[in-house]
């Protein structure tokens, strides 16, 4: 089976046909167990779910809360492998025939073996890698075993990036861009998603690729409120929180279930700024 970007394009391009957003979540292989994660993320998708970022569970997530670090921490302690991650994908997506993608730091790839991780994944039936922690100007080698496997890679732009520093990063991505913003602290979400819409704008103004928006979404009125301005909603740390805070397994998968259900509504709610 091998790798299929268009998967991933198409997926998007279905939901704006829609005329909303896509529904992207993210969920650490291996938490709470590698069979526990596989269940979890056919939970998400059956809720409603378009695309699923698998995380590849690192010992020094710097970029992430304390919410995935935890997840990450008990993914780790489970002796979670590359090859864990792997299955997780061939797995999620054969079982959904919806993209999957990967989301990790480049460490554990470069360790790996670029080529052996790009041809590894497209195997699996992953659709990409997300790489937060990947300069462009250092991507070209990636970027090269990518394509030769039909697969995206999406880079990360935040708010900090100047706008020449936004059409480097979006002249070299592919599938769509991650615009990561932070959650502010309570009172500031406001603020936080005009930053976040600004900075939407400004990456659209370079690049015709689809701009998706992580920003600590949590429930369906946040969903809604992102949805309307970006081309996909980007759920994480909720997904994981609701199977930490669940009393047993079934629980948790049952959780992240009902938030995807939740979460679906949220980006078919919302009155859409048109993309372009």
């Amino acid at each position: 089976m091998s790798g299929n970007i268009q998967l991933l394009t198409d997926a998007l391009a279905a939901a704006r046909a829609e005329d909303r957003a896509a529904l992207i979540a993210y969920y650490p292989a291996g938490f709470p167990t590698v069979d526990g994660g596989i269940e979890a993320i056919g939970a998400i998708f059956d809720g409603g779910a378009d695309i699923v970022e698998v995380g590849l569970p690192y010992s020094d997530p710097v970029m992430d809360g304390p919410v995935i670090q935890t997840a990450d921490d008990i993914a780790l302690r489970g002796g979670v492998r590359i090859a864990d991650v792997l299955r997780t994908v061939r797995e999620a997506h054969a079982a959904t025939g919806k993209p999957v993608l990967v989301m990790t730091y480049w460490n554990p790839i470069d360790r790996y073996g670029p080529a052996r991780f790009a041809a590894e994944l497209a195997d699996a039936g992953g659709a990409g890698c997300i790489l937060p922690d990947l300069p462009v100007q250092e991507s070209a080698v990636w970027r090269e075993h990518a394509s030769e496997h039909d697969l995206a890679t999406v880079f990360v732009v935040a708010p900090s990036s100047a706008d020449a520093r936004l059409a480097e990063i979006t002249a070299a991505g592919s599938g769509f861009v991650y615009a990561a913003s932070l959650m502010g602290v309570t009172g500031t979400r406001e603020s936080v998603g005009r930053q976040a819409e600004k900075l939407v704008a400004r990456t659209r103004a370079t690049s015709g690729l689809p701009v998706c928006v992580g920003l600590g979404v949590s429930n369906a009125a946040q969903a809604a409120e992102v949805a309307s301005f970006a081309d996909g909603v980007i759920v994480g740390s909720a997904f994981v929180k609701r199977v930490l805070d669940a009393p047993d397994a079934a629980a948790g998968v049952a959780g992240v279930r009902e938030l995807a259900g939740d979460l679906a509504q949220g980006v078919r709610a919302s009155a859409r700024t048109p993309a372009g």
